[in-house]
């Protein structure tokens, strides 16, 4: 199984630490584009205009200003860096032993700095969102496209991909036609406010039942033990089936 999260907007970080060794990331083969992406940022980063490029608010340069130091910051489990509503419904603190390993084996996030990364791979909070067109590098759902095809379909296995990320994410990498009739995308209908958290808490079940569905008529029988879940068959070849799912 493969479990796709989005990054979260806020992220923490610490004052002390080792920094950052991109080479016990994930998907070693991303290294040269994660180069690209950082030095880009940085640049962009230190300029006056930093805010408006990067598509955020003048009020966040204490944000912004974490870019500059992404080689030298205390690094953190990526399941500590990213916070807000989706991760703390996730809450992989408080699973079982037996589910953060699950964990660290099917969750994937989709960031725009560094492509892909496991949940136990530490690294560096920082500022940057897959919507933007960072100068230098383009607009970065297309710059991590061929990049994502290369390492995430091996990623997935014989199981499905139960997909929990944002429009702008799901750009950045489409399960190709011989991984589509195994892809899932979940949504939350009638309730976008809760729609982060239900899709954390969706992926916590599937890592507490341990299930390893490889269908998603299957994998929507794991959810229905803890959600109202709803089906609808992919409209066309090469799109998600959908999970509509509500919290009981």
């Amino acid at each position: 199984m493969l479990i796709l999260l989005p990054p979260s907007e806020s992220k923490s970080g610490r004052r002390r630490g080792r920094p950052v060794d991109p080479s016990s990331w994930s998907f070693p083969e991303l290294a040269g584009q994660r180069s690209t992406v950082a030095a880009a940022l940085a640049a962009v980063s230190g300029s006056l205009d930093a805010p408006r490029l990067l598509g955020v608010s003048p009020n966040l340069l204490d944000e912004i200003a974490r870019n500059l130091d992404l080689a030298t910051a205390p690094a953190m489990p990526a399941r500590e860096v990213y916070t807000g509503v989706l991760y703390d419904a996730l809450d992989v603190a408080t699973l079982s032993p037996a589910a953060k390993r699950r964990a660290n084996r099917w969750v994937v996030v989709v960031s725009a700095l560094y492509g892909a990364i496991r949940l136990g791979d530490a690294i560096a909070p920082y500022r940057l969102a897959m919507g933007v067109d960072l100068p230098g590098v383009g607009p970065l759902a297309k710059a991590w496209r061929p990049h994502l095809e290369a390492v995430l379909p091996p990623a997935v296995g014989r199981g499905c991909i139960v997909d929990c990320r944002s429009s702008a994410y799901v750009s950045a990498w489409t399960p190709g036609p011989e991984l589509s009739d195994r892809w899932a995308a979940v949504t939350v209908p009638g309730a976008s406010h809760m729609a982060k958290h239900t899709r954390g808490l969706v992926a916590r079940q599937l890592l507490v039942a341990g299930a390893d569905p490889r269908s998603v008529p299957a994998l929507a029988e794991v959810l229905r033990h803890r959600f109202q879940v709803d089906l609808t068959v992919p409209a066309r070849s090469g799109r998600p089936w959908t999970l509509a799912v509500s919290d009981r």
